[in-house]
């Protein structure tokens, strides 16, 4: 029997929640008992939710304060930010539900988490609704509801922070980070190892909103190194034009690109990719199998993400755009020692099969739409 699944995503909070989406939903083929559903939970709220998630990227692109006081205040009030949201969204949620009729409810955003069990549980609708946190390691409370039936985590720090949270640990399902299939290599040896001497393709991004300090890492790569420089500058437009008249002397060493679907075969074809500690960047990087030097994160749910990179030996940290020279020096000094240690610690890492598990998990829990459930939405 089909199930029907119904994932609440979102299309203009960064590019994250949209391309775990995608992750899920590529993997139906191999499923056909199963229709999915996404919606876009911004725009249940229409005009003035739909407003609120797309001044996303204005914020974190021109105000990395503001963004860390909205994330600090969100997750101080979180039953606050939920109430809101459910009175914005309640009527469209609840047609939605007449409309598609799901057996599973997937949330992959936490501002809709909370606030679509409030409305399930005020109209006793029991329909199973999961959460796939969508963060590595800075994990805050509207991630965490205890009324889900279960939260998938992406890693074992986000593990330990819902059970910090108090969600019981049979509630919690480790996954993995799901990733779009196209940016796997085809085999895991397919990424040459770097030998001495090998000009450099460095691949400059900051996830799909475009931040960061983009033209003084160019800079100083060019400066220093025998290397190629490709700058992905996302959706800010004005960064792209900014980035073209300033790097126009280097000539054809740099390519600049704005908000681009083929990003994997810059990052497949790139020695390193220097980006932000953005969860979905770092993730496809790896499963690409680039190294990574970590230039920065938003505060709030990102903090961490570059010593968790370093950590697992996944990447490299440098902050400071004027210490890149410094820090690639030591990737390829003895050989490229680093750097090709770097390679192999990714290709241990990486779960490939992390999308597939999750929506294998995920349709074990929904049986057939609930009964309940037909008789109030009908």
């Amino acid at each position: 029997m089909e199930k029907k699944l119904l994932i609440i995503s979102s299309n203009h909070t960064g590019h994250g929640h949209k391309s775990i989406t995608e992750s899920l939903c590529e993997r139906v083929n191999a499923h056909h008992d199963v229709k999915i559903h996404v919606v876009d939970g911004f725009r249940l709220g229409k005009d003035l939710l739909l407003k609120i998630g797309k001044s996303y990227g204005p914020i974190t692109r021109n105000s990395e304060n503001l963004w860390k006081m909205i994330w600090k205040l969100s997750a101080k009030k979180a039953s606050l930010v939920d109430n809101f949201i459910e009175t914005l969204i309640r009527d469209n949620f609840l047609q939605l539900l007449c409309e598609v009729k799901p057996d599973i409810i997937l949330s992959v955003h936490p501002n809709f988490n909370g606030s679509i069990l409030n409305i399930l549980e005020k109209e006793n609708i029991n329909i199973p609704f999961v959460t796939l946190i969508a963060d590595l390691v800075n994990i805050y409370p509207l991630w965490v509801d205890k009324r889900a039936d279960y939260i998938i985590s992406p890693t074992y720090e986000a593990q330990n922070k819902c059970i910090e949270f108090g969600i019981p640990g049979e509630k919690i399902k480790l996954s993995g980070f799901p990733v779009r299939s196209r940016f796997f290599l085809k085999n895991s040896n397919q990424r040459k190892y770097y030998e001495k001497g090998q000009p450099l393709n460095c691949l400059i991004m900051s996830g799909g909103e475009g931040v960061g300090n983009m033209k003084k890492i160019a800079v100083n790569l060019l400066n220093h190194f025998d290397c190629t420089v490709k700058i992905v500058a996302g959706k800010n437009e004005k960064l792209k034009s900014k980035l073209e008249k300033s790097l126009q002397p280097f000539g054809e060493r740099v390519e600049i690109y704005g908000f681009t679907q083929n990003i994997q075969d810059l990052m497949l074809t790139s020695d390193i990719a220097f980006t932000r500690g953005s969860p979905n960047v770092m993730f496809e990087a790896i499963a690409s199998n680039t190294p990574l030097i970590i230039t920065g994160a938003l505060p709030g749910q990102e903090e961490d993400n570059p010593a968790f990179a370093e950590k697992l030996n996944l990447g490299m940290v440098c902050k400071n755009p004027k210490e890149i020279q410094h820090t690639v020096a030591q990737l390829l000094e003895h050989d490229g020692e680093k750097l090709n240690d770097i390679i192999d610690s990714q290709r241990n890492f990486i779960n490939a099969n992390a999308a597939e598990e999750i929506l294998k998990f995920i349709l074990q829990i929904g049986g057939p739409y609930l009964e309940i459930a037909k008789v109030k939405l009908s």
